[in-house]
């Protein structure tokens, strides 16, 4: 790999695992500015449910990403890349180091693996027209018309998955090419280097419940009730999201808050193990057991590849 490259440093690993103390004290030993890749925590108004780094933590070290759009708000991983590719541009023009932080496997493998995105623009009255077919008919329609179309592109996505349906099926209406073949990978004009802190499944379990709690603590049930307040529904792929959906039942008068605090522990431990599927094709890649020897250990690594002086 071409010491010419900038260096990108990322920091992934699963919900509650650390990465934001971690990363922060990385950065502040480095040189570094965090970019996030959460796509939760570029939403403005959504702080407690998408555990933000809180005003103090963004203080020590430049934060770039976070609260750029409101809820209610398009935003497309196309777009995504193009804001970060230049956000990290940036950061190396200053001499600084570039550390990519989140857990969304798709906003990391597409900067980390050099995805093409396709640039096409949300279609509503297409994406309406789709989900309703899909609600009369059922997503197996869908997606069986998806494998007519560009079966390379069904192969990659679930059966039921039915946000992932409509872009796929959206594009091809577009442009009449396969969403597939307009995803060509390139290799990133980057010297890459993928940390990830991983934790036993048990204790991580614990986290997760203990930070839900604090969470509840903090306010999220005001947070949400504020948000739709403010107008954004349930149907908002931002409300619809982890940490908030988990509230409609009782926003709505159809089940208890402790039952609703339960489903989001429940899920959060479900998505855990989705995440990890994504942080294992990533490229460059080292595992870190996020204890408190990881600082030096990932110091130790970065000095070795020589992405810092």
């Amino acid at each position: 790999m071409s010491q010419s490259l900038a260096p990108l440093i990322a920091v992934v690993g699963p919900t509650a695992v650390g990465k934001t103390a971690f990363s922060i004290a990385l950065a502040e030993r480095i040189g570094g500015e965090i970019v996030n890749a959460d796509s939760r925590q570029i939403y403005r108004f959504m702080d407690i449910g998408t555990a933000k780094p809180t005003p103090t933590e963004r203080a020590r070290v430049p934060h770039h990403l976070f609260d750029i759009v409101t809820p209610d708000q398009a935003f497309s991983l196309a777009v995504y890349q193009e804001l970060a590719s230049r956000t990290i541009a940036q950061i190396a023009a200053r001499g600084h180091v570039p550390l990519l932080v989140g857990g969304t496997g798709q906003y990391l493998a597409a900067l980390l693996e050099g995805w093409r995105v396709p640039r096409v623009a949300p279609q509503p009255e297409l994406r309406q027209r789709l989900a309703e077919e899909a609600e009369q008919h059922g997503v197996g329609v869908l997606y069986e018309r998806l494998r007519r179309v560009d079966p390379l592109a069904a192969a990659r996505i679930e059966a039921n998955n039915l946000r992932r349906i409509i872009r796929a099926l959206e594009v091809y209406e577009v442009t009449g090419q396969p969403i597939s073949q307009q995803q060509e990978r390139q290799p990133p004009p980057y010297r890459t280097l993928t940390l990830w802190l991983t934790m036993e499944r048990a204790e991580l379990y614990r986290r997760i419940d203990a930070r839900v709690d604090t969470m509840i603590a903090a306010g999220l049930v005001e947070e949400v009730r504020s948000l739709l307040a403010r107008g954004y529904g349930w149907e908002l792929p931002a409300m619809s999201s982890l940490g908030y959906k988990e509230f409609r039942p009782y926003f709505e008068g159809s089940a208890p808050l402790e039952v609703c605090i339960e489903r989001l522990k429940f899920n959060t431990h479900a998505f855990v193990r989705k995440q990890e599927m994504w942080f294992r094709r990533l490229p460059h890649l080292t595992r870190l057991a996020a204890d408190e020897h990881a600082l030096d250990a990932a110091l130790r690594i970065v000095r070795e590849r020589q992405l810092v002086g």
